[in-house]
């Protein structure tokens, strides 16, 4: 999104004052800035491809001979180099097939409905915080007849014992890894392994949510085959963590991904042609998938200097979660307003060219702000000492930004204590409005 107004008959748009913008208006206001200071910025932790221009993008497929063979026959309805796509997913996670999907909300709801009907049951065993529960509109019971129940709401997968005692049957249970809105948060390879057991137990059948499941090998000290064993289906995503156009794969046994093709047709992803999508996705998986490990352990270099940044600058307390961030993606929580923090890392973003913080601050409580931090490909040039003097820059501005809003809360409490004036304006004359 481009942080410059648009052009209205030669003239630009004018905005209004920010003390007469709402609420909306201003956050609206400061996610523009946001995107508009991390495109251009000179030094970022990650810069996400789909935040470059149409150009830059299309340019992640300059090399794509290397890839595949440009003079075969583009695919129609899946064939071609889709099967392509296909086949090598289904080796890197050690299954019998896989199947190509526009998205992962449609992969995943016909991946739990193809087990639904082997199992006989439909309900599906999940984490409060599960993306289908937070983020896909209620599209399991709205759209696929699929009955999802909440095993926990714990910041933490579920664990063995909540799995065995949960009171209810279940045909399918299933676990995201990493979960996300946890913060990026991976069981041990032994409480996920118990886990899974747990469950077979119940003679329910395990789906891997594994949309950054490519993130998760170094946490486990596992190959992606071994993990993705473990579980009878797994889900992965193309864009999360490999920076591709879109799309996304279910990998199990070739009867269920038999099935899953029938009704991705079904549901209308039989796309005639998704050749620039699969060229993206084979480039994310030669090109990004041997760099993760490298990212996960510089995101635990970064982790580390910022807790060390904050502590130096005297914040009085933060948080990095995980502690030991398990992904190359991790959680920030700082003792201030959402507000203040947003502003302070734009600030720090638009007046320096660097980048600490890019996404979103969300509340967590009164006074509690949350932001998620990602480590790529351009993060790597940053030292531990680069990191401290950002968080020293970020700090000066989010103290500024704090006692701003201070000052602000206690303007209108001296405004909300004055009485009323009895006073009444001449007949005829407008009363004044402040400026």
């Amino acid at each position: 999104m481009s942080d410059a107004a648009e052009q209205v008959e030669g003239q630009p748009e004018q905005m209004p004052d920010e003390d007469q913008m709402s609420d909306a208006e201003r956050r609206k206001r400061r996610r523009e800035r946001r995107i508009s200071a991390c495109r251009s910025a000179e030094r970022v932790l990650a810069r996400p491809g789909f935040l470059g221009t149409l150009r830059e993008r299309l340019a992640l497929l300059e090399s794509a001979q290397d890839l595949y063979d440009l003079d075969e026959p583009s695919d129609i309805y899946g064939n071609g180099v889709v099967e392509a796509l296909e086949e090598k997913v289904a080796g890197l996670l050690g299954k019998e097939a896989a199947a190509f999907f526009p998205t992962g909300t449609m992969a995943q709801q016909v991946a739990l409905r193809c087990w639904a009907g082997r199992t006989g049951n439909p309900t599906v065993a999940l984490h409060a915080l599960a993306h289908p529960e937070v983020h896909e509109r209620n599209a399991f019971s709205q759209v696929s007849g699929l009955r999802p129940v909440r095993v926990t709401g714990e910041p933490r997968l579920p664990t063995a014992d909540q799995v065995r005692e949960f009171e209810e049957p279940f045909g399918a249970l299933m676990l995201e890894l990493p979960l996300r809105d946890a913060g990026f948060v991976l069981p041990s390879w032994e409480e996920l392994t118990e886990i899974v057991e747990a469950a077979h137990e119940r003679d329910a059948v395990v789906h891997f949510d594994g949309a950054r499941l490519w993130e998760s090998t170094v946490h486990f000290g596992r190959p992606l085959d071994e993990i993705a064993g473990l579980a009878d289906s797994v889900y992965v995503s193309f864009y999360k963590s490999l920076d591709g156009f879109g799309g996304a794969a279910i990998a199990g046994p070739k009867t269920l991904i038999d099935e899953a093709k029938a009704w991705r047709h079904r549901y209308g992803g039989q796309i005639f042609q998704q050749f620039p999508t699969v060229l993206s996705a084979l480039a994310g998986l030669e090109r990004e998938l041997p760099r993760l490990p490298e990212y996960v352990a510089h995101a635990r270099v970064v982790a580390d200097a910022l807790r060390e940044g904050f502590a130096a600058a005297g914040v009085p307390w933060m948080r990095v979660h995980p502690e030991r961030p398990h992904t190359n993606e991790f959680q920030v929580w700082l003792p201030y307003d959402p507000d203040v923090a947003a502003e302070a890392a734009v600030r720090h973003a638009e007046e320096t060219g660097t980048v600490l913080f890019s996404d979103a601050w969300d509340p967590k409580g009164p006074g509690l702000a949350v932001t998620e931090v990602s480590v790529r490909a351009a993060g790597l040039e940053w030292t531990a000492e680069d990191v401290k003097a950002a968080v020293a820059e970020f700090v000066a501005r989010l103290t500024e930004e704090a006692r701003k809003q201070t000052d602000e809360q206690a303007k209108n409490a001296e405004v909300g204590d004055q009485p009323e004036s009895s006073e009444q304006p001449e007949a005829g004359k407008e009363p004044e409005v402040s400026r």
